[in-house]
């Protein structure tokens, strides 16, 4: 399998990143390469712009709070949500443990999942050091029960466009599971796509974030638009909103 290396492009986080803003929250479109959190590569991650969004808007010399409450692998992209205060940095990571955070995923794949809808539970086994995590039809020791649901949503050029709605939010968890039905991601090739992508990124993309507002009680429904690449677009009216 041929391997694809980041080569990562610094830009600036701008007013058309922003998915939804208030006082007690930001969501931003991720592009797919971010890191939403500093590691090893030096790349800026993604949280430290939205600190420097947030303090230019707002005009706050000493910088911005910004608490991280979730997390999409570099190679992807879509909605990610973000705290602007402390009080709902502990109120949304309370609703994400209670399982009340509704997240829909949509992938594409070359395989034909089969069957074309279903819940699948694995026990995932993440190895650190390689990055790479196994799915196992057991409990073995170490491992996270990890579930989710998915359905076929349509089809393009022989290109198959899965909807998932995961139950557990575990590393590599989506890319994963649907490499078990032989139906992996495009350009995963992690996972067992023959190729990666020249364009960095792996054909999944986080569309819909939908909870109760943690302060104002109001339900949210946060959207985020498919990348503009040539390729995403072409899926996006069978996107079910």
């Amino acid at each position: 399998m041929n391997k694809i290396e980041f080569k990562y492009t610094p830009y600036d986080v701008t007013d058309k990143d922003i998915l939804y803003e208030d006082n007690h929250l930001i969501a931003v479109n991720k592009r797919a390469g971010d890191i939403v959190q500093v590691d090893d590569t030096g790349d800026e991650p993604l949280d430290e712009k939205v600190k420097k969004y947030i303090a230019k808007k707002y005009n706050k010399p000493n910088g911005a709070f910004l608490g991280v409450v979730h997390r999409l692998d570099r190679p992807v992209s879509g909605v990610i949500l973000f705290a602007k205060t402390s009080k709902a940095l502990e109120r949304i990571n309370q609703l994400f443990k209670g399982r009340e955070m509704h997240k829909t995923y949509y992938a594409v794949v070359r395989k034909k999942p089969y069957p074309e809808a279903g819940n699948l539970v694995h026990w995932l086994l993440k190895n650190p050091q390689k990055n790479v995590t196994k799915p196992y039809d057991h409990e073995v020791n170490g491992s996270l029960r990890s579930e989710l649901n998915y359905r076929l949503v349509g089809e393009l050029n022989g290109y198959y466009l899965i909807e998932v709605d995961p139950i557990t939010g575990r590393p590599h968890q989506i890319r994963v599971q649907l490499s078990t039905l032989g139906s992996p991601i495009v350009g995963d090739n992690k996972y067992g796509y023959p190729r990666g992508s020249l364009r960095k990124s792996i054909c999944l993309h986080a569309r819909k974030l939908q909870f109760i507002h943690p302060i104002k009680k109001e339900p949210v429904l946060i959207i985020a638009p498919v990348p503009h690449d040539g390729f995403w677009e072409k899926f996006e009216g069978m996107m079910v909103e």
